[in-house]
């Protein structure tokens, strides 16, 4: 009945309105934890859908950004298209870190078997998290992500696992933004796939196909 109740119900946690789904062997302890991270709009609803497609060994943890753009939510502020605010992307960055560390404990997950999938604004904020936070997430599946910024330092990524999927005709994020990501990662020490999609700045079924397929074989 527990189970249940989280599969179907929105919670409150450190000022986030989030759902948790435990994976289906009700222990989430020995399971990855998936971090879902929506885009500019959606809600914590939007990805548990794309999360229970990636396996039934998974559990879930889906956020809703606290930033309202409009009536839209994020996960930080931006100042134009393509445009952040540094200083609020670092802050919501070691605020949905904290968020994560404090649901490991609320909801009894490993918290050193977290893997981010985020979309557009959630991929941003997941990529600022591996590259600011790497001791949060042990790795990432990226869709339509672009560079959130450059440490002063860059991070140990060694053990990291990334999965960075793009849209070959998306207008929103510029191809060479794609590169310098993947660079950045790279240079890290990142493990990284870069997949080109045959679309714009939506997701196409290959591309989800394919990263489940990474999420096998690395988790």
């Amino acid at each position: 009945m527990q189970d249940r109740e989280l599969d179907s119900h929105s919670s409150v946690l450190l000022g986030f309105m989030h759902r948790f789904v435990p994976a289906p062997t009700g222990k989430p302890r020995e399971s990855a934890t998936l971090l879902l991270l929506h885009g500019t709009g959606g809600n914590e609803d939007d990805l548990i859908p794309l999360g229970k497609e990636m396996g039934r060994n998974f559990s879930l943890l889906s956020p809703r950004g606290r930033v309202l753009e409009g009536n839209m939510p994020r996960f930080f502020r931006r100042l134009a298209e393509g445009v952040f605010d540094m200083e609020d992307l670092k802050f919501r960055t070691e605020e949905l870190a904290d968020f994560v560390e404090t649901s490991s404990k609320e909801y009894h997950f490993d918290p050193g078997r977290v893997v981010a999938i985020g979309y557009s604004n959630g991929a941003n904020i997941a990529a600022s998290m591996i590259l600011l936070c790497p001791k949060i997430l042990l790795g990432a599946v990226l869709f339509r992500a672009m560079v959130p910024l450059v440490p002063e330092k860059l991070p140990d990524l060694s053990e990291r696992h990334v999965f960075l999927s793009s849209g070959r005709y998306d207008q929103i994020i510029p191809r060479e933004q794609v590169h310098e990501l993947e660079l950045l990662l790279r240079k890290s020490g990142a493990d990284v796939t870069l997949n080109w999609a045959q679309s714009d700045h939506s997701l196409t079924r290959e591309e989800v196909i394919k990263a489940k397929q990474f999420l096998d074989s690395h988790y």
